[in-house]
């Protein structure tokens, strides 16, 4: 299970942290479970991919301090996400660290766009993250602290083709994040946003021929695609208390994508 992680950087302060993270079932958000678990937290994540997530809870339990544990939970309902919070809070005895990962970017054209898919891409894309953060501020207020780390993306400042919706949402969670962090800072909690790049994981590639992945490559300034092991990396060091004058910012990892 840790085998991954046997070179990576181990942070004590993550040592028993209650973490929850929305979307952990697969790509990115696997790679953050993971991490976490390595870094003996105590994981909870949320994901209607059952299949996925009761695979990823099967490999890593073995030798874990602390097996992860998974509830599935339509992250488009208020009244779902507040339950999935709550009952974190309970099964992990408190809460420390918030995740907010889930997300989706299946592409649109502007023409396709209806009321109707508005909101729902705005519930998909924005929407539970605030009411993930709001439902975990009191348990957080009670352990004197915590961390809420909100994913965004790199692609509403470039202004990649066919996401409008999505990098509306996008831009949106990184002004969210600002707010929270003033809002929240004298209560001793954290919060910043994450901006990666395209990370190649499996539903990315779906969308890159031979010639998109060499333009990915092209427009970075590194020479080497991004892994969902690379954001979990920067994720940890925010969660930690290493991290406990960091706030109120987006952090990027990007391979300097231009």
């Amino acid at each position: 299970m840790a085998s991954a992680w046997a070179n990576r950087a181990i942070y004590p302060s993550l040592s028993g942290k209650r973490v929850l993270i929305t979307g952990g079932a697969s790509g990115i958000g696997a790679a953050l479970v993971e991490a976490f678990v390595a870094q003996g937290a105590r994981v909870l994540f949320g994901d209607i991919a059952d299949d996925a997530a009761a695979a990823l809870v099967a490999r890593l339990s073995p030798g874990a301090a602390a097996a992860p544990l998974h509830r599935r939970c339509d992250l488009t309902e208020v009244a779902a996400v507040r339950a999935l919070v709550t009952e974190s809070e309970a099964a992990l005895g408190g809460l420390d660290v918030l995740v907010n990962n889930a997300g989706n970017d299946d592409r649109h054209t502007v023409e396709e766009i209806t009321p109707d898919f508005w909101d729902e891409r705005i519930a998909v894309n924005l929407r539970h993250l605030f009411f993930a953060a709001q439902a975990a501020v009191p348990a957080m207020r009670r352990a004197g602290g915590g961390v809420i780390l909100n994913f965004g993306s790199i692609s509403w400042h470039l202004g990649l083709k066919d996401l409008a919706i999505y990098q509306t949402a996008k831009a949106g969670i990184e002004g969210m994040s600002r707010a929270l962090a003033r809002d929240l800072g004298r209560d001793g909690i954290r919060v910043a946003s994450i901006l990666p790049g395209n990370v190649q994981t499996p539903r990315q590639e779906k969308w890159y021929t031979r010639e998109g992945e060499a333009e990915i490559l092209r427009a970075q300034c590194l020479d080497r695609r991004i892994q969902p092991a690379d954001v979990a990396a920067l994720v940890l060091f925010l969660a930690s208390d290493d991290a406990r004058m960091c706030t109120g910012h987006g952090y990027f990892v990007d391979a300097g994508w231009r």
